[in-house]
């Protein structure tokens, strides 16, 4: 099986800003697995990690990790 590692960018609105977020593709999936499995929006998830995250820790980066944190 071959995966698409290839980052992808994406909008999403933080407290009403627009920011873009790159993420390779299996990242983006899980994130939108959880937001479902959550019943949540992209935008709602990203903003509580972005207001959990420390501040030298980028966005992607705690996005990857709560995805990761978040497996079944």
């Amino acid at each position: 099986m071959k995966v698409d590692l290839k980052p992808k960018k994406r909008s999403l609105t933080i407290g009403g800003h627009r920011t873009s977020v790159t993420l390779e593709s299996p990242f983006w999936e899980k994130f939108k697995k959880i937001a479902k499995e959550k019943n949540e929006s992209f935008n709602s998830m990203a903003s509580k990690i972005d207001a959990k995250r420390e501040p030298n820790v980028g966005l992607a980066s705690a996005i990857r990790v709560f995805c990761l944190m978040n497996s079944n």
